[in-house]
């Protein structure tokens, strides 16, 4: 059956900045691989634009589920992988494209039961893989410090300490297990969310979640291994939705594509290695006003585009791109 033939999931879901995406990368020919999955949006907008095969990975087992009803639609193009992005050059090599949207998906959001959302009550879970530590247990070993410097770097929060005091002192009465419980000592730490401002907990889960599943980490390595598996040619298209993840991605591929300038513009010429990307936006692209009438969620999202070249892939330092790195880990 055809790519739009296809027939449509039961619970439809608006992947973001699609139409910018596939513009940006057109023509959409060969193989892709879509890193993240979740509800499958990039990867059937990736059939529809030309694709003939896709690679689809995703940690969450739950992706390949929901999945079922029209995956067998596609055949033999569409194959499902789960894992991580992070070893997509371990799946498949000399890709045509790459597709990453970041975070966290809507279809685990809105599952009260997986524990990523502050606004439903559910067991404090966050883990994309439903393996390994939990948010519950982050939340409940680690120190005051490891706590703080974890809020601190990773969402941004300046009441960091502030509010890992709290934490420490509510589990040492009772476990702390649930996402209301969690967001309701965050609130008490932290002034009332005025109309139109986020709510008090966005960033500490946000910062949680980020260290459950080591997501920066998975960034970093992502980037590499997309490098390494792209075909001469091969276009990279990467959507954020927070300051440090489109960050990292901005430094990965201006240095990448060798964009990193001279400080001085009277110092010598220095020889540098060929550029394994060319970027093919001088900007991030942001949503337009149709998009976001269609999809609140892309508000904050920023997209950024880049092709490889024949250069040999290389290493590049995880501090030279800004990805945070708390003094103490994340256990």
């Amino acid at each position: 059956m055809s790519a739009a033939a296809a027939t449509p999931p039961a619970d439809p879901h608006i992947p973001v900045l699609l139409r910018p995406l596939l513009s940006a990368v057109a023509p959409v020919r060969g193989t892709w691989l879509d890193g993240t999955f979740g509800a499958g949006g990039y990867t059937r907008g990736l059939f529809e634009a030309g694709a003939e095969k896709v690679i689809a990975v995703d940690r969450d087992p739950l992706a390949f589920e929901m999945a079922r009803g029209w995956a067998q639609d596609y055949g033999d193009r569409l194959v499902m992988q789960q894992g991580v992005f992070s070893r997509m050059d371990d799946y498949a090599s000399g890709l045509d494209g790459v597709v990453l949207d970041l975070g966290v998906s809507s279809m685990q959001l809105d599952r009260a039961e997986r524990g990523f959302s502050f606004l439903k009550d559910g067991p404090l879970d966050m883990r994309m893989s439903q393996e390994g530590e939990s948010a519950a247990d982050l939340v409940n070993s680690a120190s005051e410090a490891e706590l703080a410097d974890i809020l601190f770097h990773y969402g941004e929060e300046r009441a960091s300490r502030r509010i890992a005091r709290a934490i420490l002192r509510e589990r040492a009465a009772e476990p702390i297990t649930t996402t209301t419980r969690l967001a309701g000592i965050i609130e008490g730490c932290l002034p009332r969310a005025k109309p139109g401002q986020s709510h008090p907990a966005t960033r500490s889960f946000q910062a949680i979640r980020i260290a459950v599943n080591a997501e920066y980490d998975e960034l970093f390595q992502g980037l590499m291994a997309a490098e390494r598996a792209l075909a001469p040619g091969g276009k990279l298209a990467v959507v954020s939705f927070h300051s440090t993840e489109d960050r990292m991605v901005k430094r990965f591929l201006q240095t990448r594509a060798g964009k990193t300038g001279r400080a001085n513009r009277f110092a010598p010429e220095i020889e540098e290695d060929a550029p394994q990307f060319r970027l093919l936006s001088r900007k991030a692209i942001g949503p337009d006003d149709r998009e976001l009438a269609e999809n609140p969620r892309s508000r904050s999202a920023k997209l950024r585009v880049a092709e490889r070249t024949d250069a040999p892939s290389g290493a590049v330092d995880a501090k030279s791109i800004g990805m945070p790195q708390p003094a103490r880990g994340t256990r």
